[in-house]
């Protein structure tokens, strides 16, 4: 479940003296027809035309980039995360998260943490375009920028995006589970998808679809408003030497934060999408399974795999943040245009979205 940021901007349309701030040395260019009222220190993204050349190449994959980083990062703790969410209660192989990491690093080498890692390589593009794409157009529709907007924003983003994240993450989760060697089930991502779609169709390949959406739904709004509030807290401005470490703790703790609010739901949806991989299936949906993982393991159930995945959470935007920093500082380099030469006219009414990471 993973989001990046293209480019931080604040919304400061006009200065306090009622000018325009467009022009002015370190101030974001106006939102002239911005159709939200400007707020204090919520970051946007400016989504603003790049002339032809690499600096424009390296802008159209800012928010491409720092989501790889993201994901090279956070797999292993990704893998550890679903072993022990779904191991075997009466004969576990893990006994905790250091011992996971140590065991498949042990018997399949550091490749291991790496398996299924194909899956959200592939879905990262359409998933970062879907979820920039909704929540910003959801936050114009609602009409201000507010903090029940934001949850609300969020949320629809996480919704509409499970199409592509539900089959991502059982490709990804069934990869992760399976025996290393000759004896491996699934060749990579699309092998494993093609396999479940011959054997169970369409209904195979969106398993869990219901869990899915009930995690990332109130997790991404939970992640957009927390962001919103802590940028505001901390006064995130322009010219701050500090916005860089500010932005990445506040994406960092908002990633925690939107795990925290739905990581029971996360167990269950993993249970549920690797159900039947080794042996019959035992779950007839959500309920069933929260009933019997409650009745043979207790409560500590739903909170398997939680230390890895906070551990996963704050590096993780970490490492967007820091890329889209760097590929930001590159694009402009190469965008110096020769002196005399007059820069193109700003567009009018930029879009706006909420910079997000999960």
């Amino acid at each position: 479940m993973q989001v990046w940021p293209w480019e931080p901007h604040l919304t400061h349309a006009t200065r306090q003296d009622g000018r325009s701030s467009q022009g002015v040395p370190g101030a974001p260019r106006a939102h002239s027809q911005c159709p939200l009222p400007p707020s204090s220190y919520c970051p946007v993204l400016l989504a603003r035309p790049h002339p032809q050349g690499s600096g424009a190449f390296a802008h159209k994959y800012t928010f491409l980039l720092p989501g790889v980083a993201g994901v090279l990062v956070g797999h292993p703790f990704d893998t550890v995360k679903v072993r022990l969410q779904v191991q075997c209660v009466e004969k576990p192989q893990y006994r905790g998260t250091l011992h996971c990491f140590q065991t498949i690093i042990k018997q399949e080498s550091v490749l291991g943490l790496y398996k299924g890692l194909g899956s959200p390589l592939m879905g990262l593009t359409f998933i970062n375009a879907l979820v920039f794409g909704v929540q910003g157009n959801t936050l114009r529709a609602l009409g201000q920028d507010s903090p029940p907007n934001q949850f609300l924003a969020g949320a629809a983003a996480g919704a509409i995006q499970c199409v592509i994240c539900c089959p991502m993450e059982l490709a990804k989760t069934r990869l992760q589970l399976q025996d290393a060697g000759p004896a491996r089930t699934y060749k990579g991502s699309l092998d494993c998808l093609v396999q479940i779609y011959q054997r169970e169709g369409v209904c195979g390949i969106n398993r869990g679809m219901a869990s899915t959406l009930l995690r990332e739904t109130p997790s991404f709004g939970v992640y957009f408003l927390t962001y919103d509030m802590l940028t505001r807290m901390l006064g995130c401005e322009p010219g701050d030497r500090l916005l860089v470490p500010k932005l990445l703790l506040a994406g960092g703790t908002s990633g925690i934060m939107s795990w925290l609010s739905t990581y029971p739901v996360d167990v269950v949806k993993s249970r549920l999408q690797a159900d039947g991989l080794r042996g019959a299936p035992r779950y007839s949906g959500i309920l069933d399974c929260v009933r019997q993982s409650y009745q043979a393991e207790g409560w500590r159930v739903f909170t398997r795999g939680l230390a890895s995945t906070l551990l996963r959470a704050f590096p993780v935007n970490a490492a967007t943040f820091a890329t889209v920093t760097v590929v930001l500082s590159y694009a402009r380099g190469e965008e110096a245009r020769p002196e005399g030469e007059a820069a193109p006219a700003a567009p009018a009414g930029p879009a706006l979205a909420q910079p997000s990471s999960l």
